[in-house]
């Protein structure tokens, strides 16, 4: 009972949310009935509104011009260490109908450019996403509406880009609707990454997911990451997942690494694994190399390891090279 009080507390603070606006004709409107009967305008005009947001996304301060760009900066906004608890929406409308759809945090300063923002208060998550979703499937570009639905806390978010993600989707939503998977929605977007490349005939698609497993923060992703450097039917999706394997590093990633050189049947898979520890950290990168030029026994792939060698300008590994090129040839 007391976790169903607090979640409708914490629902009712972010819908009371306001801007933080300046240069701006502000007005407060009541949410009621239908959104898309209330974004209406007949002059260029801002409207918005504030829906919680997911734990730890898009923190610290920025200030936004709406006419213009998005920068990081110190804003007279409020500063949160979990980053902001709710996620402003804002959408251009004029005659023409809706126009750009941006995210932004509740704390970042908004500049409206002299326009007038309408803020609407008390819209629903349910009705918020579900029309987000329609301006996803018929916008030209539907990068805002995928973003803010991706910053909504709410499961019916996770339940959208699910769809979005799937086969019957254009390949641009799928790869959109992807990343954010892995960007945003913690362990139940991994879950849906990991069934899509398990799944997905599309060597492209996985290679997008491989890409949002990366910018995951959830622990799983790398299990799932290692997985697919192993056992992926596409030697470019075993390719990219060495690749972003050696970003993250660590014991694990770069044993999958090594028995990729050692084990994978595909020469180009080997050759990119040897460029996956030349981007490792130089104490666990360059010893690696040096053991793949010293004793690899494909000669592409050594070739490889000499010239990642070079390009270190570690003092070992130009040790090593050194003391290769003086030893006699046999």
């Amino acid at each position: 009972m007391k976790s169903i009080v607090l979640l409708a507390v914490s629902c009712a603070l972010a819908q009371n949310w306001q801007p933080n606006v300046i240069n701006a004709r502000l007005e407060t409107r009541a949410f009621s009935g239908d959104l898309a009967a209330q974004l209406r305008s007949d002059a260029p005009v801002w409207f918005g509104y504030a829906e919680k947001s997911v734990s730890g996304e898009h923190g610290g301060e920025c200030h936004c011009s709406l006419e213009g760009k998005w920068e990081n900066r110190a804003g007279s906004g409020p500063f949160y260490l979990e980053g902001p608890p709710a996620v402003a929406i804002l959408f251009r409308v004029s005659a023409d109908g809706v126009g750009k759809i941006q995210a932004h945090p509740i704390s970042c300063q908004l500049d409206a450019g002299g326009m007038r923002l309408i803020w609407l208060t008390g819209v629903p998550p349910e009705v918020s996403l579900a029309w987000l979703e329609k301006r996803a499937r018929t916008e030209a570009q539907p990068d805002g509406a995928l973003v803010a639905i991706s910053l909504h806390d709410d499961a019916v978010a996770d339940a959208i880009l699910d769809r979005l993600a799937r086969l019957a989707e254009p390949e641009k939503i799928r790869e959109k609707a992807i990343f954010w998977l892995g960007a945003s929605r913690g362990a139940r977007g991994v879950q849906i990454l990991e069934k899509i490349l398990a799944n997905d005939s599309s060597s492209e698609i996985r290679d997008k997911a491989i890409f949002a497993l990366f910018v995951s923060r959830q622990p799983e992703a790398q299990s799932d990451l290692l997985r697919a450097a192993k056992d992926d039917p596409s030697p470019h999706v075993r390719e990219q997942a060495l690749f972003w394997l050696a970003q993250r590093a660590g014991e694990r990633a770069a044993s999958t690494i090594e028995n990729a050189i050692r084990d994978d049947p595909d020469t180009e898979v080997k050759k990119r694994a040897v460029f996956a520890l030349s981007q490792m950290p130089p104490d666990e990168g360059v010893p690696r190399l040096i053991e793949v030029a010293r004793n690899q026994r494909s000669p592409e792939v050594r070739k490889q390891a000499f010239f990642w060698l070079g390009q270190s300008h570690d003092p070992r590994a130009l040790e090593f090279i050194e003391k290769v090129l003086e030893t006699p040839a046999r």
